[in-house]
């Protein structure tokens, strides 16, 4: 507990990327359990109650962790190698007048019809700020990720 941060044990609901897989009893920052985890229904405070509560619903837990593992694995199969447009102004030089965001490739994959996170945009490289063809990761579950690329052309 460096500077202050207080700590809480949760167990897991769901796998995380880099913090645990379903029934993992974890210990993370309170804000983070208390204001992501615990409301987006991803794990519950590690009471006695809830250790023995969650062994008891662990078969149902992990057939609906396998059924969204399986229905993600259906989108990125879909996602993968999808090649989207972007057209920015430019200068003479290449570079873009503003930049192309996660945000931006989020916006363009939901209105191509796929309902998938805010964050699940990676740019390994940062914002794209020049024309081009660049390709992303699109996490769609914590063990699932599709490859498509963007290609940004001059307005």
């Amino acid at each position: 507990m460096l500077n202050g941060a207080i700590s809480m044990q949760i167990i897991l609901l769901d796998k995380i990327a880099n913090l645990g897989s379903l029934g993992d009893v974890v210990k993370v920052k309170d804000g983070y359990a208390r204001n992501y985890l615990i409301p987006q229904g991803k794990a519950k405070r590690a009471t006695l109650d809830a250790i023995t509560e969650f062994e008891s619903r662990r078969a149902e837990l992990e057939k609906q962790q396998s059924d969204r593992q399986s229905a993600a694995q259906a989108v990125a199969e879909k996602m993968d190698g999808l090649v989207i447009g972007m057209q920015r102004k430019a200068g003479i030089d290449g570079h873009l007048f503003g930049s192309v965001t996660a945000h931006d490739v989020y916006d363009a994959l939901q209105a191509q019809g796929f309902n998938i996170d805010k964050n699940s945009v990676h740019m390994p490289d940062g914002v794209i700020k020049m024309l081009g063809e660049f390709e992303l990761q699109v996490a769609v579950h914590a063990d699932v990720t599709a490859r498509i690329t963007v290609q940004v052309e001059a307005e």
